[in-house]
Formats: C-alpha cells, structure tokens, sequence
C-alpha cells in the first residue's frame, strides 16, 4: 500500500470511529487488503439492519428442505432429515448427476416421496430459483458456501450451510447484510456445539457451576494427511489445494464454536482481536513429492507452497478472557478439539478422556456419570439417544439436525445465527493475516454491530418446541 493511500485510510478510521467498533488492525505493517479494509470499514460504520440474533422466524408447519452437495456430508444429511417428521425433502443437488440419484434411497427406503434432481454447474441455482423451499442445507465444497447460502436468502429461504460459512471477511460481512435484509436465518452447521460433553459444559456453565470462565482451548487436531492426498477423498482435490498458499487457521470452528457459546460470544461478550502463529510445513509437500515419484498426477502439486502443519492462535475477549485454537491436519497424531475450559470454580478437559474438575482433582467416573443425569441439557435428553442410534459423529449431527428443523417448525431463534457464521469463520483471514504479519495482533470485527452487549445467550431449553417426532429407528 503507498504511503499516501495509507495515511489516507487511516484517517478515515479515526475520523469514523473505526478503533472502537473493533474494525481489523490496519496500522503499521498489520494491515488487511485494501478491499478487505474498506468492507470492514465501510460494513462496520453503519448500523445494524435488523438484529438476528433472537430473531424467531414465522413458523413453518412442514420445511420443505433442498440439499446442495451430495459427496462427503451431503448423503448423512439426507439421510438423518429423513428421519425427521415435519421434513419434506424436496430437490437433491450436486455437480454429478449419479451422486443426486444415489442419495434417493434414503427417502425411498423409508417410503417418502423422490426429490426433484438437479445436477451440474449452475444445478444450484436453478433448484433455489424453480423449487418451494423453505430451507437451503448446503454441504459443498467450502468456496460455494457463501455464494449458495446468499443466493437462498435472496430468494426467500433460510440458508444452512457447513462449515465455515465464509473464507473472507467480505463474505462475512455479505451473509450479515443479507441475512439482516431479508430476515432469513443463516445458520453454520457446527456440529460440534450439539457433541454430548459439550452440551453439558455449557449448561453446567449456565448453571453457574464453573463460576466466571477465564479461558477456553479448543481445536481441530486431525491426520487428515493421507485423505487429502487420495483421489478418491474430495472430488477434484479440493480440500488439498485449500492448503497450498495459505498460512493460518484454516478450519476452526469445531473447536471455536462450544467455546464460544460457552463465553457467550456475541451474546454479552465478543472477540477482540487476534495473534496466529504457524510452523513451517515438514509433511504436505514431502507427501506430495513421494507420490509423484510413483504417480505423474501428483506433479501438479509438487513444488507448491503448503500452509504450516500446526497453526496455534490466541483470542482474547471484549471483557478480558482469552481462547486458544489450534489446527493440525497433517502430523500423525490422535484426534483431538480439546475443548478446554478454566473458570474460578471449576475446570474441564475432554481429550483425550472426559474430565471435570471442582477444585483441584478430577471428579471419579461415577460422579461424571451423575453431572450427565443431573446437567445435561433437554436438548439431550430429549433426543440423545435418538441421536446415537441414528448417528453421524456419534449423534452429535443428528441432535443438530433435529434442533435446527423443531426451531423452524415452531417459530424458534436458532442456537447459532449469522453473527456466529461470519464470527467464527472471520478467523480462517485473519489468522492467515497474523501469520504473514509475524504473528502481529489483528482486530476482529463486530459483526452485530454494537448488539453483543445486549443478546441474550443461547437458549438450552425446549421450551415453547419439542414437539418434533422422529420416524421409527431400529
């Protein structure tokens, strides 16, 4: 940037307010794209539109659901909605058309009707145009996530879509503007805040059982080196070639949702800035040359730029607290998110076992077992075990599924609306930014523009739904 252009914009901010809405760091040697500048600055100084968080949707009897997205998560998600009374699934989508086809069996093998097919490049966009959809559920490659969910809003659905929501904090800020217009819900699918010991940390929370909580950890450590490389994982490696040319946190949400719900972000706390560091890369472009040696197609990534193995970034909060993210998907290495958390009366850690403190000593099993009974949530207890049998992650999909479709049937907020989309996925630029930046501090934007201090948190009760009834499991 010149020196002109830059004490330009720098003057704007100060003239408009920019350091206390939170606007990213742009002083010195920290400073965001020129674009990505003047969307935040331009996004940030005006007021909000209409405040979603809290927002309960007219009620919608039966959600006539279209599914974008039919390789790695899109078969689950048929298949578990199927399994939801109130649903009707009614278009199925993907680039290839056999993959449409072959998710029908989900519908037919529980008797319920076939959904329209749409496949190619733009099937996505004729299916939001031509079909009654109540609700969008996209589960693509994670470049069309903004663009789809955006489109679905702008023609009257409610958009759902995996995770991260947004790759750039322009398209943070479009889901924000659009969700705000047209008042429809744009929920990320984070699974993770749904997992059972995260759901009962939070309600324990809730419960004032943790006292204040000081600081929280969460991650996605996961050897995914191997799928990445594979040719039959991702279609047209494009999970791989997300890693080429990019330094930071490139997936973070699963750790940094529970976490985040736990503090109540944007909900009487928000994030504040930001420091990522990352190693260099040792395995990734090794991988790449060693199958190269035995394979022509691996050529084309020998030689290229991978992003560091393990990416480490800090938070700390509006009100003083801190998190802690980390993203490995490449040392061998047990899974793990985590999902650390340290209050003034009690602590929690859940890999690589599930523990609990109040005190200094982990509770014994017996009496883990007893906080399960006693402060799991109703959302658990009301389907948990409904969950397990029809699995995806261990229920934790389908308890999120259910939630999501019983909070639209009957008029509901959602327990993570679009500030908690562009929020958390917000994370993946700006770590990249902090690391090229020598793990400089990088502002995180507000994206409720001011409505942080008075949201209220999310709601863990069933109270005024429920009544969603789930076809038979055997």
């Amino acid at each position: 940037m010149k020196p002109n252009r830059r004490k330009f914009l720098q003057q704007l901010a100060i003239g408009s307010g920019a350091v206390a809405i939170g606007l990213p760091t742009f002083a010195n040697e920290n400073a965001p794209s020129d674009q990505e500048l003047l969307t935040a600055l331009n996004q940030g100084n005006s007021s909000q539109r209409f405040n979603m968080s809290g927002y309960a949707a007219p009620k919608i009897d039966k959600v006539r659901v279209g599914i974008i997205g039919l390789g790695m998560r899109g078969p689950g998600a048929v298949s578990r909605l199927s399994h939801i009374e109130g649903v009707e699934i009614k278009a199925l989508c993907d680039k290839l058309p056999e993959r449409a086809t072959a998710a029908q069996k989900y519908l037919t093998e529980k008797g319920l009707p076939k959904a329209k097919e749409y496949s190619g490049e733009d099937g996505w966009k004729a299916m939001i145009e031509n079909e009654d959809l109540d609700l969008v559920y996209i589960c693509t490659p994670w470049h069309y996530h903004t663009p789809m969910a955006v489109y679905a809003m702008e023609h009257g659905k409610h958009a759902a879509t995996e995770v991260p929501a947004a790759l750039t904090l322009e398209d943070c800020w479009k889901l924000v503007e659009t969700s705000e217009r047209t008042r429809k819900h744009c929920m990320m699918l984070e699974n993770c805040c749904y997992d059972f010991f995260e759901m009962l940390t939070l309600n324990m929370i809730r419960n004032g059982m943790f006292g204040e909580l000081i600081h929280a950890e969460g991650a996605y450590n996961h050897d995914l080196l191997s799928l990445n490389f594979s040719k039959t994982g991702y279609q047209d490696m494009w999970r791989l070639k997300e890693n080429i040319n990019f330094n930071g946190n490139l997936y973070p949400t699963h750790g940094l949702g529970p976490i985040a719900q736990c503090l109540n972000i944007n909900r009487g706390d928000r994030m504040d800035y930001l420091v990522s560091v990352s190693t260099n890369d040792f395995l990734m472009a090794a991988e790449a040359e060693r199958l190269a040696q035995k394979d022509d197609f691996y050529k084309q990534f020998v030689g290229k730029n991978y992003r560091g193995n393990m990416n480490t970034t800090t938070i700390r909060t509006v009100k003083g607290k801190t998190m802690m993210l980390q993203h490995d998907v490449s040392t061998p290495r047990p899974y793990s998110r985590l999902h650390v958390l340290s209050g003034t009366k009690a602590s929690a850690s859940k890999y690589p076992d599930e523990h609990i403190a109040i005190g200094e000593e982990w509770v014994k099993d017996a009496e883990l077992k007893k906080l399960y009974e006693t402060h799991s949530p109703a959302i658990i207890k009301h389907v948990g075990e409904i969950g397990k049998k029809i699995g995806g992650h261990g229920g934790m999909d389908f308890i999120m599924d259910w939630r999501l479709i019983d909070c639209l049937r009957n008029g509901l907020p959602l327990d993570q609306d679009v500030y908690d989309a562009a929020s958390w996925s917000c994370i993946i630029p700006l770590s990249k930014k902090s690391v090229s930046k020598r793990s400089n501090s990088i502002d995180i934007p507000d994206f409720t523009r001011g409505a942080w201090a008075k949201n209220t948190p999310v709601n863990l009760t069933l109270d005024g739904g429920g009544n969603t009834t789930v076809r038979s499991v055997k």
